[in-house]
């Protein structure tokens, strides 16, 4: 199976890095595509892996035509960052997990022409969310390649991200398989992070609190001292 179509010319192509359509159909897309992007760019941060979104993927050199727009796509053994587009014959790596962000007006393109070209370009594993319902009535569909054929995915996890896939209303829920922790969302990121800087604030009041009860209790034994003294009672003989 070949993944890409090399041809040699005496001139390089021009490869464009935008066609003028919208990112998403819907706000539910578009939140579903930004936040699935932000979790698993965190998660990967660090490993030799990047994740584009709505960026085109060129698969035939020579011929600019031939190009898709996955919603997510996760490409491992590359160089982390961003792209203006991704060409398989320059980076070496085909993707190894994309996401479509699916609909009814998509459906076909995503069901049939999508599935196909990702199932021979080598695409690892392809997965389909409604974030509405429209048509995928479990919401999240994934099909994982065994040999050279997409098979449906029976226990909503992703092998080679190594998580566990859950439905959370209209976004998808990302869990470790090694710890079981959830993925956190900008927002439930922004939240934690609240309540850590509200935690701290707290036990540094109460630290607070204690230094001067501390001191407090320290004067007020140097003030009992100190009239012990004047009446001729040496503290120090008292237990």
């Amino acid at each position: 199976m070949t993944a890409t179509i090399p041809v040699a010319q005496t001139a390089e192509p021009f490869y464009p890095s935008a066609d003028g359509e919208p990112v998403a159909e819907t706000y539910d897309h578009l939140y579903a595509l930004l936040t699935t992007l932000e979790v698993l760019k965190q998660y990967l941060s660090g490993r030799q892996a990047t994740v584009l979104a709505d960026q085109f993927l060129y698969y035939a050199q020579g011929y600019p035509k031939l190009r898709v727009a996955p919603d997510v796509m996760v490409i491992f053994d590359v160089t982390p960052g961003g792209r203006d587009n991704y060409k398989i014959w320059v980076e070496g790596q085909v993707p190894r997990v994309i996401f479509e962000m699916t609909s009814q007006g998509t459906k076909n393109q995503d069901q049939i022409f999508k599935k196909t070209l990702y199932e021979q370009l080598g695409v690892k594993e392809y997965w389909l969310f409604d974030p509405r319902g429209e048509w995928v009535e479990e919401q999240l569909r994934g099909y994982r390649l065994r040999g050279e054929t997409y098979e449906l995915i029976e226990d909503s996890r992703s092998e080679p991200l190594k998580l566990r896939l859950v439905i959370e209303g209209r976004l998808i829920g990302f869990y470790r398989e090694d710890t079981g922790d959830k993925l956190l969302i900008p927002e439930e990121l922004k939240q934690a992070l609240q309540q850590e800087v509200l935690a701290r604030q707290q036990a540094e009041e109460r630290a607070e609190q204690e230094r001067l009860r501390a001191e407090q209790a320290e004067a007020f034994v140097e003030k009992l001292k100190a009239r012990l003294a004047a009446l001729g009672v040496d503290p120090n003989t008292l237990e």
